[in-house]
């Protein structure tokens, strides 16, 4: 018997991230490759999650979430970004990020549709749309600066496309999106009567004075955007895996109908302490992008110090280097070998992409780890120099 696995999902059996972590435990290597914080949720917010479990919140969550954290997401949307949003109908608690995304794709596109999406981009997306049986096509990022052309945007939509997906900011590249480029990606989904799903989960990691602006804010977007987000990124709490989704009750509607024959609910005892979270003062989440934004200062210091150029890191948890000046051509082979090398794991940006060619010496690497692993995560690159 062959490989059972179907094969629109042969593609996403294996992974170079699943790779390289396990290189990182054979040599003992600091991993600046995996994009999750090393750092414990505030207390205010663990001590919540305590108080949850222990005073019974055990049981499967309302389907849609917990009022607490319904209201909360809403207020949130309403402080940070003058979005308004009924907590009861335009809003939906998911399984992180990743169930937000892979149901709203199974939920909007029919076999056959297409999405667009910016190349390199997370990986979850080609697999979702591989999973709803879709097309998935790409509108290429150009390093160092990230740019794309409108025009390959433009090229990119046929008259079997249903989505674009946006991440802003984004991973892995760094990259904060343009006012005059978000603009351009709502003028294409209007034309074309498009559906625009976004995914913000680094929205509290805008750096050197950024602010972020969800698409959903534009003129004419606000019906035709899924917003989506989650507290793992903001609050260090990735396996709490507590998302949601934002948007008309007529898109959230449909997505909540695939999600309840996914998952149904998940991560109750979680969903009042994200709640707290989102309410934390101003100062949190000051304090958040600048120490964040000190981090991958470290980062970018140490890989232009041994003389490969970096690009811009505007948001997020990444910095993306042109590994080229030392000689590297593969940069697959350069992240299978940097382990037993030097210690220190990145992943090959092509492992984003569609097309590798342009990516072919570009390497991830990640700063969102406590500043003693990353002082010697940066220590041990200098010994690449």
């Amino acid at each position: 018997m062959g490989n059972p696995l179907i094969e629109r999902m042969s593609g996403f059996g294996s992974s170079v991230f699943a790779e390289m972590t396990q290189r990182a435990l054979q040599f003992d290597a600091v991993n600046l490759g995996q994009g999750f914080p090393d750092n414990d949720p505030p207390a205010q917010l663990r001590e919540v999650a305590i108080a949850s479990i222990e005073g019974g919140l055990n049981q499967y969550a309302p389907a849609r979430g917990m009022p607490v954290l319904l209201e909360a997401i809403a207020d949130h949307q309403r402080r940070f970004y003058d979005l308004e949003a009924d907590p009861q109908t335009e809003i939906l608690v998911t399984v992180g990020a990743t169930e937000a995304l892979t149901a709203s794709i199974l939920a909007l596109l029919e076999p056959g549709e297409e999405v667009i999406s910016f190349d390199p981009s997370f990986d979850i997306y080609a697999a979702a749309v591989a999973l709803a049986g879709g097309v998935h096509r790409t509108v290429p990022l150009a390093f160092p600066d990230w740019s794309f052309d409108p025009a390959d945007l433009e090229a990119a939509v046929t008259d079997r496309t249903r989505i674009i997906v946006l991440n802003d900011p984004h991973n892995p590249t760094g990259k904060v999106f343009s006012d005059a480029e978000r603009q351009a990606v709502a003028d294409v989904a209007i034309r074309h009567d498009l559906i625009v799903i976004t995914d913000e989960v680094y929205e509290h990691l805008t750096f050197d004075g950024r602010r972020h602006t969800p698409l959903a804010t534009l003129p004419g977007m606000t019906q035709r955007t899924l917003t989506i987000s989650s507290g793992g990124k903001t609050f260090s709490a990735t396996g709490w895996k507590v998302g949601w989704v934002h948007g008309s009750a007529r898109l959230v509607d449909a997505v909540a109908a695939v999600k309840g024959m996914l998952t149904f609910a998940a991560s109750g005892p979680f969903q009042p302490a994200i709640a707290r979270g989102l309410g934390l003062p101003d100062v949190f989440f000051a304090e958040l992008t600048s120490g964040m934004a000190a981090k991958r200062d470290v980062l970018v210091e140490a890989l232009t110090d041994v003389g490969v150029s970096v690009g811009p890191c505007q948001g997020g948890y990444f910095v993306v280097a042109d590994m080229a000046p030392l000689g590297v051509t593969d940069a697959v082979q350069f992240c299978r070998d940097l382990p037993e090398q030097i210690g220190v794991v990145g992943v090959p940006v092509s492992a984003f992409c569609h097309e590798t060619g342009a990516v072919a010496s570009l390497v991830r690497f990640a700063f969102c780890k406590q500043e003693a692993v990353l002082t010697e995560g940066a220590r041990r690159l200098g010994a690449l120099g």
